[in-house]
C-alpha cells in the first residue's frame, strides 16, 4: 500500500528495520534538546505529514527499549492518527522514570503501526449471548 507524506524534517522517513516488524520508527524533529523530568510530558513533533487512505490509522506506540531502559513512553499509548488528518505528527512523551531524559533531534522516540479499523453502527437489545467468561474481567480467568 502507498502512503502520501511529507517530510519536513531533517531525518529520514520512517522505515521498518526487519522484514518482519510491524512498527517504522519515528524521530523527534526539535531544533533544540527537550529535557523531559521525573513525570513531566511533552508533545516532540516528528516533521512528518501522512495521508491515510480511509479505512486505516496510524497508532503511535513506545519504543520497548526506551520503555524499558530509560522509563520514557508514549503517554495516550497507542495515539491515534486519523485518516483525515493533516497535521504535523506528534508524539506525547512521558517520563516515568527518577531521572531527567533528554531527548535530541533525530532520536528514536516511538514507533508507528498502520492498522485497518472498521466503522460499526450499534445495534441495542436487552440481552446479550451468554458465554463461559460471562461478566468476569480483571483477572477473572487465572493469575
Amino acid at each position: 500500500m502507498n502512503v502520501k507524506i511529507i517530510n519536513k524534517s531533517r531525518h529520514e522517513l520512517p522505515a521498518y528495520e526487519t522484514g518482519a516488524s510491524a512498527g517504522m520508527d519515528l524521530r523527534a524533529n526539535i531544533s533544540e534538546p527537550v529535557t523531559l523530568k521525573p513525570l513531566e510530558r511533552a508533545v516532540i513533533k516528528t516533521g512528518l505529514f501522512i495521508e491515510l487512505p480511509v479505512g486505516y490509522e496510524a497508532q503511535v506506540r513506545p519504543r520497548s527499549g526506551l520503555a524499558a531502559k530509560k522509563g520514557i513512553t508514549v503517554l495516550n499509548s497507542p495515539g491515534t492518527v486519523d485518516a483525515d488528518y493533516r497535521g504535523e505528527v506528534g508524539v506525547i512523551l512521558v517520563n516515568l522514570s527518577n531521572e531527567e531524559f533528554t531527548i535530541q533531534d533525530g532520536e528514536r522516540i516511538a514507533q508507528m503501526v498502520i492498522s485497518r479499523h472498521e466503522h460499526i453502527t450499534w445495534k441495542e437489545v436487552d440481552t446479550l449471548e451468554e458465554t463461559t467468561r460471562g461478566a468476569g474481567g480483571f483477572g477473572s480467568t487465572g493469575v
